[in-house]
């Protein structure tokens, strides 16, 4: 999703014959602003593949895993399945593990550890994403802040010069609006973001609940 302003040097070619600018040269004039803009998609590229990467590492598990701890916990052989879960690096098996760890206990009290646990795991995948909600917020507000800026500066010069000509004052004010526009689609893209790694540790966390569930019932199922 933020391969389009990854490719920006790749597409934007110099055409001085035409009178074409490259896209890069037509961002350099839209002022100080474009600074903290660009340090805003830095940060929103570099957040979304970090919780990508980690969202992913979390929401990997075996098919099998859950079979293979009910069949040690039903035949006995609690250790193996202690051994399973505390080996295999996710927040369900983190789950799995600490309600083993309470066999014995009321089912309450062991559903009660588990969800501390699941509520920690899924902070864990949290981490680091409301950044890229607060990039989703104030990117446009930058853009717009360097785009009154630099229109309040430009009728300021205007009204000093001697009758500018329209062509003058529309591409003057064609500039000024690159950092509105800036502003929106680094916005946009980080919203976009955001909203998909909801999805997938929304995705996660159903797979927690379905495991934990899973759990309780064999726990309830009798033993061999």
């Amino acid at each position: 999703m933020f391969n389009i302003l990854l490719q920006i040097d790749s597409t934007a070619v110099v055409n001085s014959s035409s009178g074409k600018e490259s896209l890069f040269s037509l961002l350099v004039k839209g002022g100080v602003l474009m600074i903290p803009l660009a340090i805003f998609m830095a940060m929103a590229i570099f957040f979304f593949i970090e919780r990508l990467i980690a969202i992913r590492k979390a929401s990997k598990i075996d098919d099998n895993f859950m079979n293979i701890i009910r069949d040690n916990i039903i035949s006995g052989n609690v250790s193996a399945a202690r051994s399973l879960a505390k080996n295999t690096p996710n927040p369900v098996a983190k789950m799995i593990d600490k309600g083993i760890q309470r066999i014995g206990k009321p089912i309450d009290a062991i559903e009660r550890n588990m969800d501390n646990v699941g509520k920690l795991e899924i902070y864990k995948m949290e981490k680091n994403l409301p950044v890229l909600s607060v990039i989703a917020r104030i990117a446009p507000l930058f853009g717009f802040v360097g785009t009154i800026i630099g229109l309040v500066m430009l009728l300021r010069d205007f009204a000093a010069a001697a009758n500018p000509s329209i062509t003058d004052i529309a591409d003057a004010m064609y500039v000024k609006m690159i950092t509105s526009a800036t502003g929106l689609i680094i916005g946009i893209l980080s919203y976009l973001g955001y909203s998909y790694l909801n999805t997938q540790i929304d995705k996660t966390v159903h797979k927690m609940e379905t495991s934990k569930a899973d759990f309780i019932d064999i726990l309830q199922e009798p033993t061999k």
